[in-house]
């Protein structure tokens, strides 16, 4: 949410005063304020160590009235550690996003359940509308996210909440039989204690998880590392390995990939040159033409580079996609001479999207083409060079949310242009 977006802030204005009228709606008398205050403590020692801690959330809104159920999420939400920037409007939109949540599924549990069900510990009963609010819980948090999506990071409606829902809906549904337990131990002659040792296997699993998604963070840094050694080696492609991430990731969404694909080639397309590490300085940012010899020196950078990235298990495809993206669909490309569906779709995808941005960009031996020409050109080689579907999804992906290439040099200093192979277009260093 950097550089939040005004629509954005308004919606979440409307969702933070959605949240309030949550709080503050009527309740039934007699609520346990120390059950209260004690789930909400331990909501938020969840969060500060694991994040996203639902079984007692869902556990409130079994045991207390909606809007009490409610108040349970928001010292955790606004204490919680956020990545990224505003931070304070991160955490507002979090404890609001939560406390809808819970309020709607305190308010489903009550409509179609008694509390005497968890009391008398019933499970057949219980079960109902203990799911009931579960899946209300799992809708109330996609909706809220799917709006956020679209208005702060502008993707379409139509993908927003595509994926968002099923793939959130089997780990909330254990939360919720954890919380179900929780609820039902908390009613039972045995008390809170009861209920609390059901957190210890939890607290467990969430430690694992937590564990590897720092491992996932300590590879993403190192890609991050890697990709500021590319720019800073080579000046005048700066912000080119970030512009080919996005490119490959609007030509995935284009083509209906899954999420998890997506993600894969948006990394793919950020670290297709890391090779460059290992090319010497004066031929990257070389003006003139390069011989037979230097060019057969930079043509090693595909090969260099999956030697560096193919220790990190996470990239999946994104390897192969790092040592083929200069194949070419009539073979004549490199560093294997690839052919059609040799190459693997990955690799087609980056290519498109590195060719492209190559063209719109000024660099020491070329001065960027208006984007409408890029896409002539691509279009043009399509069949030959390039495969035909990533070039239509690119087209189509720019003509509905637009391309905005930074100059990655001083235009101004720029020399003529000059062809680089055969006037073939992403022939590029």
């Amino acid at each position: 949410m950097k550089a939040t977006p005004t629509r954005a802030c308004v919606y979440v204005g409307c969702v933070v005063l959605g949240a309030l009228y949550c709080l503050q709606a009527p309740t039934a008398t007699g609520v346990s304020w120390w059950a209260v205050a004690l789930l909400a403590t331990l909501h938020a020692g969840g969060e500060r160590l694991s994040g996203p801690f639902y079984p007692v959330l869902l556990a409130g809104a079994f045991l207390l009235p909606p809007s009490a159920a409610a108040l349970v999420a928001v010292p955790g939400a606004l204490c919680a550690p956020v990545g990224g920037s505003p931070r304070l409007l991160r955490r507002v939109w979090r404890a609001a996003q939560l406390v809808v949540a819970v309020w709607v599924a305190a308010r489903v549990h009550e409509a179609l359940g008694e509390q005497d069900a968890l009391v008398a510990s019933d499970f057949p009963y219980a079960l109902a509308p203990a799911g009931a609010a579960v899946l209300a819980f799992c809708l109330a948090l996609t909706v809220l996210d799917a709006g956020i999506l679209v208005l702060a990071e502008r993707v379409p409606p139509r993908r927003a909440g595509r994926g968002l829902f099923l793939r959130s809906l089997a780990p909330i549904a254990v939360h919720g039989l954890a919380g179900l337990m929780m609820a039902v131990l908390w009613r039972s002659p045995y008390g809170p204690v009861a209920a609390l040792l059901v957190l210890l296997p939890m607290c467990v699993s969430w430690w694992a998880f937590a564990q590897y998604h720092r491992e996932r963070a300590a590879h993403q840094a190192t890609i991050r590392a890697l990709v500021q050694a590319v720019d800073i080696k080579d000046g005048y492609t700066r912000g080119h390995s970030e512009r080919v991430g996005q490119a490959s990731m609007m030509i995935a969404r284009e083509l209906g990939l899954a999420d998890e694909r997506i993600e894969v080639l948006r990394f793919a397309g950020i670290l297709h040159d890391v090779g460059k590490l290992g090319v010497p300085t004066r031929l990257l940012r070389k003006n003139g033409p390069l011989t037979p010899e230097e060019r057969q020196v930079i043509e090693l950078h595909p090969e260099y580079g999956h030697e560096m990235v193919r220790g990190i298990s996470f990239l999946g495809e994104a390897r192969a996609a790092v040592l083929h993206h200069h194949e070419r669909l009539d073979g004549s490309g490199y560093p294997y001479g690839l052919s059609g569906s040799q190459i693997p779709e990955s690799a087609r995808v980056v290519a498109v999207a590195d060719a492209f941005d190559a063209m719109t960009s000024t660099r020491s031996y070329s001065r960027a083409r208006p984007v409408s020409v890029a896409l002539r050109e691509l279009e043009k080689c399509a069949g030959s060079q390039f495969d035909p579907r990533m070039v239509t999804a690119l087209a189509r992906a720019v003509d509905q949310h637009g391309w905005h290439p930074a100059v990655t040099a001083d235009e101004a200093a720029a020399p003529a242009p000059r062809p680089a192979v055969a006037g073939a277009p992403g022939a590029h260093r």
